[in-house]
Protein backbone atom coordinates (compact mmCIF):
# COMPACT_ATOMS: atom_id res chain seq x y z
CA UNK A 1 0.00 0.00 0.00
CA UNK A 2 1.17 3.64 -0.77
CA UNK A 3 0.85 6.38 1.86
CA UNK A 4 -2.39 7.55 1.12
CA UNK A 5 -4.14 4.35 1.12
CA UNK A 6 -2.05 3.79 4.28
CA UNK A 7 -3.68 7.39 5.87
CA UNK A 8 -7.07 6.32 4.75
CA UNK A 9 -7.50 3.06 5.95
CA UNK A 10 -5.87 4.16 9.30
CA UNK A 11 -8.21 6.82 10.17
CA UNK A 12 -11.07 5.29 8.92
CA UNK A 13 -10.21 2.50 11.62
CA UNK A 14 -9.11 5.30 14.50
CA UNK A 15 -12.54 7.13 14.15
CA UNK A 16 -14.41 3.64 14.51
CA UNK A 17 -12.67 3.13 17.33
CA UNK A 18 -12.61 6.05 19.13
CA UNK A 19 -10.56 5.30 22.38
CA UNK A 20 -11.77 7.26 25.29
CA UNK A 21 -10.09 5.75 27.98
CA UNK A 22 -6.68 5.34 26.91
CA UNK A 23 -3.70 5.82 29.33
CA UNK A 24 -0.18 5.98 28.60
CA UNK A 25 2.48 5.29 31.19
CA UNK A 26 4.13 8.16 31.86
CA UNK A 27 6.47 6.49 34.47
CA UNK A 28 7.51 4.69 30.87
CA UNK A 29 8.40 7.75 29.48
CA UNK A 30 10.14 8.98 32.28
CA UNK A 31 12.29 5.93 31.78
CA UNK A 32 12.63 6.47 28.23
CA UNK A 33 14.18 10.15 29.58
CA UNK A 34 15.88 8.37 32.13
CA UNK A 35 17.81 6.22 29.84
CA UNK A 36 18.71 8.88 27.21
CA UNK A 37 20.37 11.26 29.36
CA UNK A 38 17.60 13.91 28.66
CA UNK A 39 18.26 17.01 31.60
CA UNK A 40 16.30 19.54 29.26
CA UNK A 41 12.95 20.31 30.63
CA UNK A 42 11.06 21.13 27.71
CA UNK A 43 8.09 19.32 26.19
CA UNK A 44 7.05 19.52 22.47
CA UNK A 45 3.47 18.45 22.34
CA UNK A 46 0.36 18.08 20.68
CA UNK A 47 -3.56 18.83 21.25
CA UNK A 48 -5.49 16.07 20.11
CA UNK A 49 -7.71 16.58 16.46
CA UNK A 50 -9.25 13.72 14.63
CA UNK A 51 -9.04 11.12 17.12
CA UNK A 52 -5.18 11.10 18.00
CA UNK A 53 -4.50 9.31 21.05
CA UNK A 54 -5.00 12.38 24.09
CA UNK A 55 -1.38 13.78 25.44
CA UNK A 56 -3.35 16.04 27.78
CA UNK A 57 -2.74 14.33 31.34
CA UNK A 58 0.61 13.68 30.29
CA UNK A 59 1.53 16.67 29.81
CA UNK A 60 -0.52 18.00 32.72
CA UNK A 61 2.08 15.51 34.55
CA UNK A 62 4.93 17.18 32.83
CA UNK A 63 4.14 20.35 34.24
CA UNK A 64 3.71 19.18 37.34
CA UNK A 65 7.43 17.85 36.99
CA UNK A 66 8.46 21.77 36.60
CA UNK A 67 8.59 20.95 32.93
CA UNK A 68 8.24 23.56 30.47
CA UNK A 69 5.10 22.44 27.69
CA UNK A 70 5.48 23.89 23.92
CA UNK A 71 2.50 23.22 21.34
CA UNK A 72 2.62 23.69 17.21
CA UNK A 73 1.53 26.38 15.46
CA UNK A 74 0.87 26.73 12.13
CA UNK A 75 2.30 29.63 10.17
CA UNK A 76 1.36 30.73 6.83
CA UNK A 77 4.38 28.95 4.63
CA UNK A 78 3.54 25.72 5.97
CA UNK A 79 6.08 25.47 8.48
CA UNK A 80 5.37 24.98 12.24
CA UNK A 81 7.15 26.23 15.85
CA UNK A 82 6.13 25.09 19.03
CA UNK A 83 5.21 27.85 21.32
CA UNK A 84 5.03 27.92 25.14
CA UNK A 85 1.61 26.79 26.50
CA UNK A 86 0.75 25.88 30.48
CA UNK A 87 -2.52 23.23 30.72
CA UNK A 88 -4.23 26.64 32.40
CA UNK A 89 -3.54 28.62 28.97
CA UNK A 90 -6.52 29.44 26.22
CA UNK A 91 -5.95 27.94 22.67
CA UNK A 92 -7.03 29.22 19.27
CA UNK A 93 -8.28 27.36 16.45
CA UNK A 94 -6.53 27.27 13.37
CA UNK A 95 -7.27 26.94 9.63
CA UNK A 96 -7.45 23.16 10.25
CA UNK A 97 -9.85 23.27 12.80
CA UNK A 98 -6.71 22.57 15.74
CA UNK A 99 -6.35 24.25 19.13
CA UNK A 100 -2.66 26.28 19.43
CA UNK A 101 -1.03 28.23 22.07
CA UNK A 102 -1.38 31.95 21.80
CA UNK A 103 1.64 32.69 23.44
CA UNK A 104 4.38 34.35 21.10
CA UNK A 105 7.33 32.70 23.27
CA UNK A 106 8.90 29.77 21.07
CA UNK A 107 10.28 27.11 22.65
CA UNK A 108 12.65 24.22 21.14
CA UNK A 109 12.05 21.14 22.56
CA UNK A 110 14.39 18.49 24.06
CA UNK A 111 11.48 15.96 23.99
CA UNK A 112 8.99 15.80 21.18
CA UNK A 113 5.99 14.13 21.28
CA UNK A 114 4.54 13.24 17.90
CA UNK A 115 1.11 12.72 16.53
CA UNK A 116 0.70 10.26 13.88
CA UNK A 117 -1.66 8.66 11.93
CA UNK A 118 0.64 5.21 11.11
CA UNK A 119 4.28 3.51 12.21
CA UNK A 120 5.81 0.58 11.29
CA UNK A 121 8.27 -1.70 13.79
CA UNK A 122 11.42 0.68 12.07
CA UNK A 123 9.64 3.76 13.65
CA UNK A 124 8.85 4.88 10.44
CA UNK A 125 5.54 7.25 10.72
CA UNK A 126 2.91 8.43 8.39
CA UNK A 127 1.25 12.25 10.05
CA UNK A 128 -1.60 13.69 7.74
CA UNK A 129 0.84 14.67 4.25
CA UNK A 130 1.26 17.95 5.01
CA UNK A 131 5.32 17.09 6.04
CA UNK A 132 5.09 19.88 9.20
CA UNK A 133 6.62 17.24 11.77
CA UNK A 134 9.51 15.98 9.41
CA UNK A 135 10.48 19.14 8.52
CA UNK A 136 9.99 20.92 11.92
CA UNK A 137 11.89 17.80 13.39
CA UNK A 138 14.77 17.73 10.53
CA UNK A 139 15.40 21.44 11.47
CA UNK A 140 15.95 20.78 15.17
CA UNK A 141 18.10 17.97 14.99
CA UNK A 142 20.59 20.07 12.70
CA UNK A 143 21.20 22.39 16.48
CA UNK A 144 19.87 20.23 19.10
CA UNK A 145 19.47 16.70 20.59
CA UNK A 146 16.02 15.77 20.76
CA UNK A 147 14.48 13.29 21.44
CA UNK A 148 11.08 11.71 19.39
CA UNK A 149 8.38 9.81 20.66
CA UNK A 150 5.38 8.68 18.80
CA UNK A 151 2.16 8.07 20.38
CA UNK A 152 0.01 5.81 18.92
CA UNK A 153 -2.91 3.14 19.24
CA UNK A 154 -1.66 -0.17 18.74
CA UNK A 155 -4.07 -0.94 15.86
CA UNK A 156 -1.58 1.80 14.06
CA UNK A 157 1.30 -0.19 13.33
CA UNK A 158 1.70 -1.33 10.06
CA UNK A 159 4.01 -3.79 8.56
CA UNK A 160 6.05 -1.13 6.48
CA UNK A 161 5.65 2.28 5.68
CA UNK A 162 7.00 3.60 2.49
CA UNK A 163 9.40 6.48 3.20
CA UNK A 164 11.32 8.72 1.54
CA UNK A 165 14.46 11.14 2.03
CA UNK A 166 12.18 13.82 4.07
CA UNK A 167 10.46 11.51 6.06
CA UNK A 168 11.99 11.82 9.51
CA UNK A 169 12.02 8.39 11.64
CA UNK A 170 11.38 8.53 15.54
CA UNK A 171 13.02 7.67 18.33
CA UNK A 172 9.96 5.93 19.97
CA UNK A 173 6.69 4.56 19.38
CA UNK A 174 4.59 4.70 23.08
CA UNK A 175 0.93 2.63 22.63
CA UNK A 176 -1.11 1.52 25.22
CA UNK A 177 0.91 -2.11 24.60
CA UNK A 178 3.83 -0.88 26.03
CA UNK A 179 2.01 -0.10 29.47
Amino acid sequence: MNKLEIRKKILKIRKKNNIQDFRIDFEYILRILKKNKTSNKIVGGYYPYNYEVNVINILEKFEKYNYQISLPRIKKNSRMDLFYWSTKDPLMINRYGIPEPTSDKILYPSILLVPLVAFDKQFNRIGYGGGFYDRYIKKLKKNKNIITIGIAYSFQKVKKIPINKKDMKLDFIITEKNN
